[in-house]
């Protein structure tokens, strides 16, 4: 099924690139996903170890694959990843459908592992990530994407105590990246139609 997407709209740039062959997927993304206030335990641990994926990589890259990832790693069932053994390691770097990165598997694995105890501790894993924005969305009104940052003092924070807790892929670029996919961070750029839709988001 493909995805739907709104005709004749302005978007941030790196959602349409060219009207003629701009990706479908990137698109819904954009239109339906990037910048909205997520709270949902598994879906903040699904964007958590897809950007950690994409380090090095496009984002177009990474989404093309999601579907592979959910695959996977059971729909990002945590207690499932964190149970993976040598086996499975093997398994998924013959899987085509996810980046056959060795150290990005054991890292997701280990990820696994770290997200089930800071659930443990802070109840869910929504509070925890929230808190580094003290459960506000930071708002950035760019014209371009050269105004906007690349990290900022709260993803060198969730960074930093991610990697205390055993978590890998978490660098300050990574973790700024996850904050704008799950809505903590809203990096619209004015004109896009999205900068009016986050308000009723909230």
């Amino acid at each position: 099924m493909k995805p739907k997407i709104k005709k004749s709209i302005r978007r941030c740039g790196w959602a349409d690139g060219d009207p003629l062959s701009g990706d479908p997927l990137m698109r819904a993304y954009h239109d339906e996903e990037w910048g909205v206030p997520l709270h949902d335990d598994r879906k903040l641990f699904e964007f958590l170890i897809l950007d950690g994926a994409q380090a090095g990589l496009s984002w177009r890259t990474i989404l093309n694959r999601r579907e592979g990832y959910r695959k996977a790693f059971h729909q990002f069932n945590a207690r499932r990843m964190a149970a993976f053994g040598p086996k499975d390691e093997r398994r998924l770097l013959q899987d085509s459908g996810i980046i056959r990165n060795r150290a990005k598997i054991k890292s997701a694995i280990q990820n696994a592992k770290a997200y089930l105890k800071v659930q443990k501790e802070w109840g869910t894993f929504d509070r925890y990530l929230w808190s580094f924005v003290e459960g506000k969305m930071i708002v950035h009104r760019a014209r371009t994407y050269r105004d906007l940052p690349v990290t900022s003092p709260e993803a060198e924070a969730m960074s930093k105590d991610l990697r205390s807790r055993g978590f890998s892929f978490v660098g300050p670029t990574i973790c700024y990246a996850f904050m704008q996919a799950a809505g903590m961070v809203d990096d619209h750029l004015i004109g896009c139609f999205r900068t009016q839709n986050n308000r009723s988001r909230l």
